[in-house]
């Protein structure tokens, strides 16, 4: 008996590696959470840019939204904000995506096997463009609405006719123009000083040049003017 138990103890101790690393059955779990699809879109579209719903239309397989990104006119993205639940509509979404921004309009081929979606899709896609059309008409452009250009009073001096001629950015005057001016040497010299001091004082609170009263004073009620003139 006792010459057996070295051989017990060392079968114990050879087994004990494999209850080691027995795999553990059940013991963690994994799970994978299904994402949902995402909705269609194009594939170079931006964060920036115009971006414009169309109008929601409500059809037999259910609603149709879309949502369009603009870059000026130019549609550059297009996303299905609803779309039915259904094969055909998944797979005709790309398409009437890939034809929107090569044709850049509404005016595209209905999808085969998905005639309604296609219908569906380009009516709020018409609607979509309309509204850009409407808003980009009724916003001029910044620039263009704020530059005015404005004549002063002519005022007829002892040495000639004076008149200037302003224009404004909004509130700013960035130029000042003499329309008239009496053909003195000191008069030319006097112009240039006093729209750099008109451009720097931003009114016509500036000083005489000194030489050029005379020019000097009608200039600044020329200009008065048609700063009054705009407002």
């Amino acid at each position: 008996m006792k010459r057996a138990i070295p051989v017990v103890v060392l079968s114990i101790a050879g087994l004990v590696p494999v209850w080691r690393y027995e795999p553990s059955i059940g013991g963690g779990t994994s799970t994978t959470e299904a994402a949902p699809a995402p909705s269609a879109s194009s594939s170079g579209g931006t964060s920036s840019g115009t971006v414009v719903k169309g109008t929601t239309v409500n059809t037999e397989k259910g609603p149709v939204e879309v949502q369009v990104t603009f870059e000026g006119d130019k549609i550059t993205a297009v996303k299905m904000l609803q779309q039915p639940n259904h094969p055909q509509t998944t797979a005709a979404a790309p398409k009437l995506i890939a034809a929107t921004l090569e044709a850049q309009s509404a005016d595209i081929d209905t999808v085969s096997g998905a005639t309604i979606t296609s219908d569906g899709y380009k009516e709020s896609l018409q609607a979509a463009i309309d509204e850009h059309a409407k808003s980009a008409s009724a916003s001029p452009s910044p620039s263009a609405a704020a530059s005015q250009t404005i004549d002063g009073s002519a005022l007829t001096t002892d040495k000639g006719p004076v008149q200037v001629q302003v224009t404004f950015q909004g509130e700013k005057i960035t130029a000042v123009k003499m329309l008239q001016q009496p053909n003195h040497p000191q008069t030319t010299a006097a112009v240039p000083k006093l729209i750099a001091a008109t451009l720097e004082a931003q009114s016509a609170d500036i000083d005489t040049v000194s030489g050029a009263t005379i020019t000097s004073e009608a200039y600044k009620e020329s200009l008065q003017a048609a700063i009054d003139a705009k407002g």
